[in-house]
C-alpha cells in the first residue's frame, strides 16, 4: 500500500530514505523509492515512524496511515540556515533568532548601510546532545504553516534566543558562521521607535516571501497549492517549463504564503562590498539590492527611518509622520489597505512619493495574520482577453497601480537592461547634470543577472490611467518600446509622485553619477 512520499526542504523527492513503522509490538523498515514513494505491507492506523538518511535530520512523528491519503513526510538538509522572528521590529523590541545548523557556528550582528557595521557579536552555539542544533521542519505543505523553528526541544528560558533591536533603524544581517567556515546571513528589519527623520524607506519584504521557494512553494513555483507528489526532475515535470502556453495565474484561489521561513534568496555573502556586482539570479531585485539603495542614502547624507511593507499595512508606520515616502526595486506586492493608505496620504494631505523601482504595486495580497497572506494574483488571462482593460493584477481587483504611480508594469522589455534618454531636460529633476533632451544616462549598473543598463529587467510605463498631469522625462532604450518611463506628476498641495519605473534603477544609484545627482534631486526637493 501506498503510504506517502518523502522530500526534502525544496519539495524534491528523497530516494532511499529509512522508514521503521511501529505499532504496539510491531516494527517494520521500508525505504522510499527513486519518486519518494513509501510503500510497506501495513494496516491502517497510527504510528510512529522513524525516518533517517545521511546528510539529513532525523527524526520522529507520529502519523496515520490511510488508505488514499499519501501522507508527505519532509526531511531538512544538513547545512547552515536562520531567520528571525519576527523579521521587522522596532527598535528596543526583541526578535529570536533561529539557526539551523549541522556544526557549532558562532552569531554576530551587522548593520548594513553605506559600510558593514559590527553591531555585536552574539556567541558560538552548540549544544550537549549531539546535533542538538539542527532544527526539523513540519511534514506537509508548511509554505502555509511556516518551519516553526525553535518550537520543539527549547522550553527551557535558557534556550531561547533573543536579541533586542539596536536604537538605530535600518537594515541589519545576522552573520552565522559555522566551524568548517561555512557562512550564512539573514536579514531583520528594525524600525524607528519614534521617527526620527523626514524620509521614510520601505523595504519589500512582501515581495521577499513571494518570492521565497523555501518549502517547495512560492508565488512562482506551485503558486496556487502544493502538487501530490514531490519533484523529480523539474525541466520535465513542472508546467512552466513543459507547457508551451502556461501562465503562472490561471485560478482565483490560491493557498497562503507564510513568512515564518529562512529567506536563502536574500543571503548576502560574507565577503560582498556594497560598491561590487549583484551576483545571482534573485538578488538583483530584493534585499541586497535595496541595501545599495540605504547606503547611498547614507552616503550622501539624507537622513531615513526604514520599515518594512507590513509595518505599513499593520499600522506601525504613520504617514503623516513623514514628508517624503520611498519605495524601491521591486515592491511587486501590497495590500489594498497599503495602496489607499498611500494614496490618501498623497492626494489629500500633500504626501510625497519616491517609486524607485519596477513592477510595483501590481497585485493585491491578503493578510490572515502578521506572519501569514494570500497572493490575490486571480486569473491572469482576463489580462490579455481581447477587450480586456485591466492593467494589472491589482487593477482586477481594485483599480490600475498607475493612478498613483503614474506608471504600470508592462512585459515590453522584459529581461532586457538599457539606458535612459532624456526627454525633458528643462525639468527640474535634471539640475546639475547637465544632460540636454536626447541625452543619454544610466549606462552604468551593479546589476549582474541583467547587465547593461538603468532601465531594466522589469519597466513601467505611462498608461491610459495614469494621472493627466502626469510628466514624462525619460524613456529607456530597451527594445520593443519597451523601456521604463521616467515620470512624475503633481496631484496639488504640495503633493508629488516620482516614479522611475525600473528594477535596475537602485542598480545604478552607487555607479552613475546622472542616476545618483538625479535621484538625490529628487530626494533633496521632496523631503524639505
Amino acid at each position: 500500500m501506498l503510504i506517502g512520499y518523502v522530500s526534502d526542504e525544496r519539495y524534491v523527492a528523497l530516494p532511499d530514505v529509512q522508514l521503521e513503522f511501529e505499532q504496539a509490538s510491531q516494527s517494520i523498515e521500508v525505504r522510499s523509492r527513486a519518486s519518494g514513494a513509501v510503500y510497506a505491507d501495513i494496516e491502517p492506523g497510527e504510528y510512529l515512524v522513524t525516518l533517517a538518511k545521511a546528510g539529513y535530520g532525523s527524526k520522529r512523528v507520529t502519523m496515520v496511515v490511510s488508505p488514499g491519503q499519501p501522507f508527505q513526510f519532509r526531511l531538512l538538509k544538513d547545512s547552515l540556515l536562520g531567520y528571525a522572528w519576527p523579521k521587522w521590529v522596532q527598535s528596543g523590541e526583541k526578535s529570536e533568532f533561529r539557526v539551523h545548523s549541522d556544526e557549532q557556528f558562532k552569531l554576530s550582528l551587522w548593520r548594513y548601510g553605506w559600510k558593514k557595521e559590527l553591531v555585536k557579536p552574539i556567541g558560538w552555539f552548540d549544544e550537549h546532545g549531539p546535533r542538538a542544533t539542527v532544527q526539523i521542519t513540519p511534514d506537509g505543505d508548511y509554505t502555509q504553516t511556516g518551519v516553526q523553528w525553535n518550537k520543539f526541544g527549547y522550553s527551557s528560558p535558557n534556550h531561547k534566543q533573543f536579541v533586542t533591536a539596536p536604537q538605530r533603524s535600518g537594515l541589519y544581517y545576522f552573520h552565522a558562521k559555522g566551524e568548517s567556515g561555512k557562512f550564512f546571513s539573514f536579514p531583520w528589519i528594525v524600525a524607528p521607535a519614534t521617527p526620527t527623520a523626514p524620509t521614510a524607506v520601505l523595504l519589500s519584504n512582501i515581495t521577499w516571501n513571494a518570492y521565497n521557494s523555501f518549502g517547495g512553494r512560492s508565488n512562482y513555483i506551485h503558486p496556487d497549492t502544493l502538487p501530490p507528489t514531490p519533484t523529480v526532475n523539474a525541466r520535465l515535470e513542472l508546467r512552466r517549463y513543459t507547457d508551451p502556453n502556461h501562465i503562472s495565474y490561471d485560478t482565483t484561489d490560491y493557498d497562503p504564503l507564510s513568512f515564518d521561513r529562512p529567506e536563502p534568496i536574500n543571503h548576502i555573502p560574507e565577503a560582498e562590498e556594497i560598491t561590487g556586482p549583484i551576483e545571482g539570479r534573485a538578488p538583483c531585485h530584493i534585499a541586497p539590492t535595496e541595501w545599495r539603495l540605504l547606503g547611498w542614502m547614507e552616503r550622501e547624507g539624507f537622513e531615513h527611518d526604514v520599515y518594512a511593507e507590513t509595518q505599513l499595512h499593520f499600522g506601525t508606520l504613520n504617514l503623516d509622520d513623514y514628508k517624503l515616502l520611498i519605495i524601491s526595486t521591486h515592491p511587486e506586492y501590497w495590500s489594498s489597505e497599503m495602496y489607499f493608505k498611500v494614496k490618501s496620504w498623497v492626494l489629500e494631505r500633500g504626501g510625497r512619493l519616491m517609486y524607485l523601482g519596477g513592477n510595483g504595486l501590481n497585485c493585491d495580497v491578503e493578510f490572515l495574520d502578521e506572519r501569514t497572506c494570500i497572493y490575490r494574483n486571480d486569473d491572469s488571462r482576463k489580462l490579455t482577453v481581447a477587450g480586456s482593460t485591466y492593467e494589472s493584477r491589482f487593477h482586477l481587483r481594485q483599480e490600475s497601480e498607475a493612478n498613483l504611480l503614474g506608471v504600470v508594469y508592462d512585459e515590453r522589455g522584459i529581461m532586457t537592461a538599457a539606458p535612459y534618454e532624456v526627454v525633458d531636460a528643462s525639468h527640474w529633476v535634471f539640475e546639475g547634470t547637465g544632460l540636454s533632451n536626447g541625452d543619454t544616462f544610466g549606462h552604468e549598473s551593479q546589476h549582474q543577472r541583467i547587465p547593461g543598463g538603468a532601465s531594466g529587467h522589469e519597466t513601467d510605463k505611462v498608461s491610459p490611467s495614469s494621472p493627466p498631469n502626469t510628466k514624462l522625462l525619460a524613456r529607456g532604450l530597451n527594445p520593443d518600446e519597451g523601456g521604463a518611463h521616467m515620470v512624475v506628476h503633481e496631484p496639488g498641495d504640495a503633493a508629488t509622485v516620482f516614479s522611475a519605473g525600473s528594477i535596475n534603477w537602485p542598480s545604478s544609484l552607487l555607479v552613475d553619477k546622472h542616476v545618483s545627482q538625479i535621484t538625490a534631486n529628487v530626494v533633496r526637493r521632496l523631503s524639505q
